[in-house]
């Protein structure tokens, strides 16, 4: 494997998270090439300079498309808005770059299509930021129900809730146009798809309702600005394998920081996950006694790969930027040729049509078939 040269367009919240794991990868797993990181783009030069200073970048530009033009860099890092994702990735693709991008791939179907069809002329690796997927907890309960720890599973349902949007005086922003997506479902619902598809596989039909919190928001200048995305939505989900499920997303939920609950019922016992508990898995098994019957909490540590790479001790526990470190070395393994626990942009391409659909059955008011 041969050291990476890095280009990282976009250095807010997604970027500096992927600048802290470019620059860990090496240190955390110790068997990788140390990446260079090359270059950095951002909205100007001023802007660019000050970031590739803070963040180790070796180069700074305020034009992304020399970036991805420049013949030294390998793999270009896009955390910019969703909007900007499909002409970023494609130019980086079509300029022999791999790419890893955040999610979602894009704010509309046809766009995020001509992403994959990019992605597979130029032969290069293509990933989506999805990492919630890669902490050692789902890998865990992966397993369990591998080993039918619960028998066959026959609900499922994901809550995913934040209060960033909580508060119906907070300023008009990008997340709440209509040129950023949907809103919640494609926001970050998407991530509750990501952990669908890893731990049950495909979504056979849905169903859902979307929601508007607040009609309005605040502007700098005055005045208000109506709402144009969806803060709110819920949605009935059959899975191939026949299982029932529903997936209920909010961005406005007060007091809710993080919150991705999974609940996992099967016919012989249940698992629940909780992203605000990052570190802990609860297992209920319907067996033995029953006044001893009760959930058991599993708290994760370095038996359960690859948390013995950060802390060798139980207990303390592994972060959000921890996890964007774990998705780094999966791209580093992908682009070696090797297998990895990654969504690419022929597995994203599966969570963006589902997005559409449940998008469409919300507008048309009907069950959707995949």
């Amino acid at each position: 494997m041969k050291s990476l040269a890095i280009g990282l367009i976009g250095t807010g919240y997604m970027g500096k998270c992927h600048a802290l794991a470019w620059n860990a990868v090496a240190s955390v797993f110790g068997d990788v090439p140390r990446p260079r990181l090359a270059m950095l783009a951002e909205a100007s030069q001023d802007l660019a300079e000050r970031k590739a200073r803070e963040l180790g970048f070796e180069r700074a530009t305020g034009d992304w498309r020399k970036l991805v033009n420049d013949p030294e860099i390998d793999v270009v890092s896009i955390t910019t808005p969703n909007a900007f994702h499909p002409e970023m990735a494609i130019a980086a693709l079509e300029a022999g770059k791999h790419v890893w991008c955040e999610k979602p791939m894009a704010t509309k179907l046809a766009d995020a299509e001509r992403m994959l069809a990019a992605a597979q002329a130029s032969g290069k690796v293509a990933a989506l930021g999805y990492n919630y997927i890669q902490n050692p907890a789902m890998r865990l309960i992966r397993r369990l129900l591998d080993k039918g720890q619960i028998g066959d599973v026959s609900h499922v349902r994901i809550e995913m809730d934040e209060d960033f949007m909580a508060d119906p005086e907070e300023l008009f922003y990008w997340k709440s146009e209509a040129s950023s997506g949907h809103g919640a479902l494609d926001d970050f619902g998407v991530h509750a798809l990501s952990l669908t598809s890893v731990l049950f596989g495909d979504v056979s039909r849905v169903c859902c309702h979307m929601a508007k919190p607040y009609k309005d928001r605040p502007v700098k200048s005055g005045g208000r600005r109506p709402v144009e995305t969806y803060d709110i939505a819920s949605v009935l989900i059959e899975l191939k394998n026949g299982a029932s499920g529903l997936v209920a997303l909010n961005r406005s939920a007060w007091g809710r920081k993080g919150r991705i609950f999974v609940q996992i019922f099967g016919s012989k016992g249940t698992i629940v996950f909780d992203q605000e508990r990052m570190n802990e898995v609860q297992v209920y098994a319907a067996d033995g006694a029953r006044e001893t019957q009760g959930f058991r909490t599993i708290l994760i540590g370095p038996q359960h790969p690859p948390y013995d790479k950060f802390i060798p001790a139980p207990g303390h526990g592994l972060g959000f930027n921890d996890l964007k470190v774990i998705e780094c070395r999966e791209l580093m393994r992908r682009i070696a040729g090797e297998a990895a626990h990654l969504i690419t942009f022929e597995d994203g391409i599966r969570i963006e049509r589902i997005v559409d659909a449940m998008a469409k059955s919300a507008h048309e008011g009907r069950w959707m078939e995949m």
